[in-house]
């Protein structure tokens, strides 16, 4: 059976790819130096199209704004998480109550479900640890939980929720 032969990408045929890349080399260079303008372009062009065969079709964004409101809420959440954390491991007197929580999912765009397991592992105090598709849930592992249930409506009102509306 012939197939027929896949058709180069373009080249800018993974525009979110593409600012990534461009956004995370300007930030480990930690310069807006034309020299690094010009880097962070040559890498945002050139690796996606070297890529394209790994990367599958590029991810449409729905609603841009919602997306920026978005990493706004993830940066956030990462900042406070950072201060939870450390106020459990240098507080002695600190209980923390681990527990696994299953947070069941209404998100059905794999992206959108990759992104979700993601942002949970970045945060500290979390880790995602199973997506389960054939139960629809993601099962969080959480570093100090007294409501699962609470936390579970957390996790879908300020990510799955916004990530509904990015991914449509």
């Amino acid at each position: 059976m012939n197939t027929p032969p896949k058709t180069p990408a373009g080249w800018l045929s993974h525009p979110v790819v593409s600012l990534l890349i461009a956004a995370t080399w300007l930030l480990l260079q930690q310069s807006l130096a034309v020299p690094q303008l010009i880097a962070a372009t040559v890498l945002a062009l050139l690796l996606p199209r070297l890529l394209h065969g790994f990367l599958g079709t590029a991810i449409r964004l729905r609603a841009p704004g919602a997306a920026l409101r978005f990493v706004g809420v993830v940066l956030w959440d990462i900042v406070v998480s950072n201060l939870t954390v450390a106020r459990l491991v240098l507080d002695p007197r600190a209980k923390p109550q681990p527990a696994w929580v299953p947070v069941p999912l209404a998100l059905t765009h794999p992206a959108a479900i990759t992104l979700l397991a993601s942002v949970i592992t970045t945060t500290p105090g979390t880790v995602s640890c199973v997506v389960d598709e054939a139960r629809g849930e993601i099962l969080v592992h959480a570093l100090d939980c007294a409501d699962a249930a609470g936390m579970a409506a957390q996790i879908k009102q300020r990510y799955e929720a916004p990530l509904m509306e990015i991914f449509g």
